[in-house]
């Protein structure tokens, strides 16, 4: 069989020549799509008793598709979000092929007419300032892993942060002012490798210069125990730590999904509260969009107490009837 029909080349043209060489998608959007191909191939594999090395472009058929994506749901208990975003790998693979190859232009169509499901908008989690407060409180700042924790929990909520964008940040792009009067900042790398600079806070610095001094510019700036670089799955390990330390004190805190995204939430959320403009929230979190960010004016209770009690209606006032006004009496018996 030749190469034209079998999906593996495909695949590996995809992820190579098409994600990185054409559209230069971002790392985290590489390994989206790579780890949706990862799960499929095995599974239909697996249902066709048959070699991924040997699998065709046409074994990959709607049916099978659809028996994957069902199994996603099912057996390993994801979210509909997740099936969705599996279900895009496959899309932009179909896609891909069927523009390369009119052969499977049929096939390409098959494939790119399953639907998405529709997924009910779940509410953005957040963290109340005294929530907040506790869980920047709650490691042990006596021992340098206390005091790692802490400068990270730190830093997620004064730069809004992604997982990965924490565990991205090098030395080299913190900006430190020459004084305490001059503006420090941190250049984030995110989503697209699009560059944004965030202010950073005096204990911010303070806690940044202690735990960098003497290190190379190229350095990632949150290690590990083992002085590693701390990934992104470490970072929702640290955040998962301290949120079910805090939840002993404050209850309500368990019934949150605390992650570092929940930070970069109670972020933006306590920025709005703070008075601070929907447009400079957007370029601080490098929302592309000022509609994402609008999000945090529709979720914010305390506000919108606010604005309720500026327009609330109050019920009329009680007057004095004319006989007890007895400087009116008093003024009438006079004339």
């Amino acid at each position: 069989m030749s190469d034209v029909g079998l999906l593996g080349p495909w695949i590996r043209r995809f992820l190579l020549e098409h994600l990185v060489g054409e559209r230069n998608l971002s790392k985290n959007t590489q390994r989206s799509y790579r780890d949706a191909l990862a799960l499929l191939m095995p599974f239909v594999s697996k249902k066709l008793r048959k070699p991924v090395d040997e699998l065709t472009v046409t074994d990959l058929n709607g049916d099978a598709v659809r028996s994957f994506l069902a199994d996603l749901e099912v057996t390993r208990d994801c979210g509909i979000a997740t099936r969705n975003q599996r279900l895009a790998a496959i899309h932009a693979l179909a896609e891909f092929v069927g523009l390369h190859s009119p052969e499977h232009i049929a096939w390409s169509g098959q494939l790119r007419a399953i639907p998405f499901k529709k997924t009910g908008k779940r509410p953005v989690p957040y963290l109340e300032k005294p929530e907040m407060d506790a869980l920047l409180n709650s490691p042990d700042q006596s021992t340098a892993q206390g005091r790692r924790d802490h400068l990270l929990l730190l830093f997620l909520y004064n730069s809004g942060a992604r997982a990965d964008e924490a565990a991205q940040l090098l030395i080299g792009d913190l900006e430190f002012g020459l004084s305490d009067r001059d503006y420090s900042s941190v250049r984030i790398r995110g989503k697209g490798n699009k560059i944004r600079h965030c202010p950073l806070w005096p204990l911010t610095v303070k806690l940044l210069r202690a735990v960098t001094a003497g290190r190379a510019p190229t350095e990632r700036v949150f290690l590990n125990r083992r002085g590693q670089p701390l990934t992104r799955f470490g970072l929702h390990a640290v955040v998962k730590r301290y949120a079910f330390r805090v939840s002993r004190q404050i209850p309500a805190i368990a019934s949150k999904r605390v992650s570092p995204h929940s930070i970069r939430h109670t972020c933006a959320t306590h920025l709005l509260r703070a008075g601070v403009d929907i447009h400079t929230i957007r370029a601080w979190l490098g929302h592309v969009s000022v509609d994402t960010t609008n999000v945090y004016a529709e979720i914010d209770l305390e506000m919108k107490a606010k604005a309720l009690a500026l327009c609330e209606i109050k019920g009329p006032k009680r007057t004095k009837r004319w006989r007890d006004n007895a400087g009116l009496m008093a003024f009438l018996k006079s004339l």
